[in-house]
């Protein structure tokens, strides 16, 4: 992939960000992320590239634009596969909380997994504690092998979870253990990107959420040095279909990072919409506003955090008319 597709797909998350950032805390998730979805699509025709949808907004009948298997981008440049959600956070943004992101993650063509539209079990870390974790060890040896890995004490240890009932065992474990937990509403993209930032004060991220958001983390920590492993968890038998027909046969498998992001490649972008640990969200201010995005490239290992004004007067169609 071209070094300057990095800063093209930044106006991708951009556009996104400042069209569902209108709708914060309004309690409209659905225009939210309608809003997203038509700035993201709309931005993506002029970026060079030829590029697939391989984790969107669904199949083809169930999304009008960003469903799997489209094409984007104007035909030019590196074929790649595009994994995006518009909007990571959409209750984040009905309800005006932390950590909503407009986010994509691109690969070279064939090396993003196509994971189904189901729950994920993660586990994820930052650079320290690569090789350390397995998805498969209980929870108090995980805990320790990342204090170890960071110097620390386990009772230092912070634990992002979605705060759902199928994790009241898992939590019990982690506070019996002493570490400390930040229970998120939503939005685990950039819980398991923020465990390879020390400024964030996230250590590692573990339960279940979308195996989509699961590929998508994993680009970023690709791109961070760090580590996600997953593995599908189907609540019942056409969603067990649903992997035979993407070709995953294997159930209880496993997915390492290279199994969810494979080749030396990988870009991703993120554009904060609500505050975050990571990113400002979005800040209006009349005739303008002012956006926060990341954007990193696993092959160079650069990240860049940019900040952009924009003239809203010149962006017509990201104003709530």
């Amino acid at each position: 992939m071209e070094r300057s597709l990095s800063m093209e797909l930044v106006r991708v998350t951009e556009a996104a960000a400042l069209a569902s950032g209108r709708w914060m805390g309004r309690g409209n998730k659905e225009e939210a992320d309608r809003a997203a979805t038509e700035a993201m699509r709309d931005v993506f025709d002029t970026i060079p590239m030829k590029g697939t949808v391989v984790i969107g907004e669904g199949e083809m009948d169930e999304a009008p634009m960003l469903y799997i298997g489209e094409k984007l981008g104007n035909g030019y440049g590196p074929r790649v596969d595009v994994a995006v959600d518009p909007l990571e956070g959409t209750n984040i943004v009905a309800y005006g909380q932390w950590n909503a992101l407009a986010v994509l993650a691109v690969a070279d063509n064939g090396q993003l997994l196509n994971a189904p539209d189901m729950y994920m079990e993660k586990i994820a870390v930052g650079p320290e504690s690569v090789g350390l974790v397995d998805i498969d060890a209980p929870v108090i040896d995980n805990l320790r092998a990342v204090a170890k890995a960071k110097n620390k004490d386990i009772e230092d240890l912070v634990v992002t979870i979605l705060n759902r009932e199928r994790h009241t065992k898992m939590i019990q474990e982690i506070r019996e253990a002493g570490a400390r937990i930040k229970l998120l509403s939503d939005g685990d993209v950039a819980a398991a990107i923020n465990t390879a930032f020390g400024d964030t004060g996230v250590d590692i991220m573990l339960g279940s959420g979308g195996a989509p958001e699961g590929v998508i983390a994993a680009a970023g920590l690709k791109c961070l040095g760090g580590e996600l492993q997953g593995r599908l968890l189907p609540q019942n038998d056409a969603e067990i279909e649903r992997c035979h027909k993407m070709g995953i046969t294997d159930i209880d498998k496993v997915f390492m990072m290279d199994d969810l992001v494979g080749g030396d490649d990988c870009i991703f972008a993120a554009t904060g919409v609500t505050d975050g640990e990571l990113l400002k969200g979005v800040r209006y201010k009349g005739k303008n506003a002012d956006t926060q995005s990341i954007v990193m490239r696993a092959k160079s290992g650069t990240i860049r955090f940019v900040e952009g004004t924009h003239s809203m007067k010149k962006k017509p169609d990201l104003v709530i008319r």
